[in-house]
């Protein structure tokens, strides 16, 4: 079982991010904290204790974690180290202006072992037109500390396909990337969402599939493998163990505002909104997941990493669709498991399978 803890707080919004974060309710910290305490203890009663499990991987997400001091997060952990499996991932999400030598030291001698820094470019110009609060100088400083500190993981996000992008720009970005200790890479395509600053702006995105591509064969050629969609590892033991359970449809705890569960084939939806949720942690919507909808995740999920899909899914008829596409040498068959060699393809791929 993997386990998802949200913090909603953020210093600035950025213009692209639709996540359920605040800027203007950090007096609401403390009591926040307090209320998904409130939710761990009972989740960890009713999922994790009385049916025997352990907690795999567990992921700090937001929003900015960081914005949190690290003593607010030292209760949760009491609580979690006893269903932790033994060298469980722990990672947390940091926003390079928060993350403090302090604060990542702090966060360290706690259990996190894996740290996520949200740079999204090296580039001062680009940050500010994003709406990011950090500059070039501080996300470069964030990491090297974290590597000083010992931290066994460090992610560094990019975004890419934002107006004025080039592969000349990008990879700037990359090799500034590639000269920091990182051990993965995350690259992701800008996306424009509903309820954000930049949603009636389509200029500000880049549709360019061959883009894509340059970049994806840019980072493999540094040394890091693609094993997602947008996910790239220094080696086996780098990779995401958390997003890995994600992909492969295993159960997972969402503690906190906004936050996702997913339990005995039902997704579970605690509120959003921060008042809410602690005046209530204990609340949440139920989603039942159908069999054929967990079907099409797996497939869909399967296809946009490493992971694959195991062959019995299919039926006789989706077979017979998987052969056609392994002869267009688009998929192949190892260890009864189905494989796509184009992570980008993955939706087009799933969908003409199970129509």
């Amino acid at each position: 079982m993997l386990l998802y803890i949200h913090i909603p707080f953020c210093d600035s919004k950025c213009f692209y991010c639709a996540f359920n974060s605040y800027t203007d309710k950090f007096h609401l910290k403390h009591e926040y904290m307090n209320a998904l305490k409130k939710q761990l203890k009972n989740d960890l009663e009713n999922y994790v204790i009385k049916n025997n499990k352990k907690i795999e991987t567990v992921f700090i997400g937001g929003g900015t974690p960081s914005t949190i001091k690290a003593f607010e997060y030292e209760e949760i952990f009491e609580m979690i180290k006893p269903y932790l499996e033994e060298f469980a991932e722990i990672t947390t999400e940091a926003n390079p202006n928060s993350a403090s030598y302090e604060w990542l030291q702090s966060m360290k001698n706690l259990g996190v072992n894996r740290v996520s820094f949200g740079v999204q470019s090296f580039d001062n110009d680009k940050l500010k037109f994003l709406g990011r609060a950090h500059n070039s100088n501080s996300a470069i400083k964030a990491i090297q500390n974290a590597k000083e500190i010992g931290f066994k993981g460090i992610n560094c996000d990019i975004i890419y396909g934002v107006q004025n992008d080039t592969m000349e720009s990008l990879k700037k970005d990359f090799d500034t990337a590639f000269s920091l200790p990182i051990t993965h890479l995350s690259a992701y395509s800008l996306t424009i969402e509903e309820g954000t600053k930049f949603f009636d702006r389509s200029s500000v995105k880049i549709d360019d599939e061959e883009l894509s591509y340059e970049i994806f064969d840019y980072i493999n050629k540094n040394g890091f493998h693609q094993y997602e969609i947008s996910n790239f590892a220094k080696n086996k033991e780098s990779e995401s163990k958390h997003n890995y359970g994600y992909w492969q449809h295993k159960e997972y705890l969402g503690v906190g505002a906004g936050a996702v569960g997913y339990i005995n084939s039902q997704r579970e939806y605690p509120s959003k909104s921060i008042e809410e949720y602690i005046n209530d942690p204990l609340f949440f919507e139920i989603e039942k997941i159908e069999e054929d909808d967990v079907k099409t995740e797996k497939i869909l999920l399967g296809f946009r990493c490493s992971n694959g899909v195991e062959l019995e899914l299919f039926n006789e008829k989706e077979k017979e669709k998987i052969d056609e596409l392994i002869q267009y040498n688009k998929l192949y068959i190892e260890n009864e498991k189905v494989y796509n060699k184009n992570f980008l393809l993955a939706d087009e791929l799933a969908l003409y399978i199970l129509d």
